[in-house]
């Protein structure tokens, strides 16, 4: 069996990952189809440049430091991880990295690749210098991920042909490129990946300034009226996330156009967060539920992750990746190794005596 049947790469196959003709080829799942309008939405709102970049401002200076390096020795730049909660700009700094240095960026994702072969297919088509950027990098299938350690050190593809005594190795050599992964789940990245990375970035939440001058930028590119105080009060309902207060802002936006004059004024956008259900301090609906299942069910915890899905009605996954960060870093929820507790500060928040919660306790 020769090396392109054996990767699945025959170009007469039309289920071949590389054939264009077939729907499973990577580089075609790079661009799909068609995008829902929260994607759609993000393209026009995603930052092209530094200067367009609000935030994050430690990380982008040492890019800068290592991106200007690597041009004055006309070299390419280093491996990088991008690693933090959703929604606060891994994949528009990968973006940004590529243009910095004046390549091509490819897009694919750790769910995609599941195969060695689909791996190949993205690796022997990139140029020398090109960006590969794999988002939840995290989500790669182990065989896939043991054929990029040897791709990202010696930049080459180590195969194994036939069984038994016939087996042979066959090394494909790789033109020199720059892997960028991007993860939500850092701790489920393997130590032998996460080591052949030169360059580990945490991206963190955004003070209220900074969203208030992404939510104003963002307005500006959707052609609104809206003013300061209005921005301030969708930043400080955030969550401390550029995606959710560009969410946000396009559903108060409706809610401007049709209670209002289309302006988005600091009690429009009150009425509207209030609508949405979010409050003061950017929980939602289903933090809401998270906080009082805790409080009122289980008695302020602790209690098993397990448990809190089921009583919520969402999965584990879920609420470790989407709402627990936020909750935690906020002080709301506290992890233990007996469970997750609720704070004063959640007591507080939804007017329940901590006194009391604790004398059920010990009944």
């Amino acid at each position: 069996m020769g090396f392109i049947e054996f990767m699945g790469l025959n170009p007469t196959n039309p289920m071949n990952p590389t054939n264009p003709t077939n729907p499973m080829n990577p580089t075609n799942s790079i661009t799909p189809l068609k995008e829902n309008e929260d994607t759609e939405y993000e393209n026009i709102l995603r930052p092209s440049s530094w200067r367009s970049f609000v935030g994050q401002e430690k990380l982008k200076k040492n890019l800068k430091v290592f991106i200007q390096a690597a041009k004055q020795r006309q070299e390419c730049l280093d491996h990088i991880l991008f690693f933090g909660p959703p929604g606060l700009g891994k994949t528009t700094l990968a973006h940004i990295v590529a243009k910095e240095m004046e390549t091509e960026i490819k897009v694919s994702s750790g769910t995609v690749l599941e195969r060695p072969g689909d791996l190949a297919g993205l690796l022997t088509n990139l140029e020398k210098g090109k960006v590969l950027f794999i988002d939840e990098i995290h989500r790669l299938p182990r065989i896939v991920e043991e054929y990029l350690y040897p791709a990202m050190e010696d930049y080459s593809l180590d195969i194994m042909l036939d069984k038994g005594v016939n087996a042979r190795c066959l090394k494909l050599h790789l033109s020199i490129f720059t892997l960028i992964g991007a993860t939500t789940r850092s701790g489920l990245l393997t130590s032998p990946l996460r080591s052949r990375f030169g360059v580990i970035s945490r991206l963190d939440y955004y003070l209220p300034s900074d969203l208030c001058k992404i939510i104003l930028n963002s307005g500006k590119v959707l052609n609104l009226t809206i003013e300061e105080e209005g921005a301030k009060e969708i930043a400080l309902r955030s969550r401390g996330t550029p995606r959710i207060a560009n969410r946000l802002l396009r559903r108060i936006r409706d809610y401007a156009e049709v209670e209002g004059d289309g302006r988005i004024t600091k009690k429009i956008a009150k009425r509207a967060l209030e609508m949405l259900e979010v409050d003061k301090a950017g929980l939602d609906e289903m933090d809401k539920r998270i906080l009082e299942a805790i409080i009122s069910k289980f008695k302020g915890g602790p209690v098993g992750i397990n448990t809190i899905a089921v009583a919520v009605g969402e999965e584990q996954e879920t609420l470790e990746e989407i709402y627990e960060p936020y909750l935690i870093q906020e002080g709301f929820l506290q992890r233990t190794p007996q469970g997750r507790i609720a704070t004063e500060k959640a007591y507080e928040h939804f007017g329940f005596s901590v006194l009391g919660s604790r004398q059920k306790n010990l009944i």
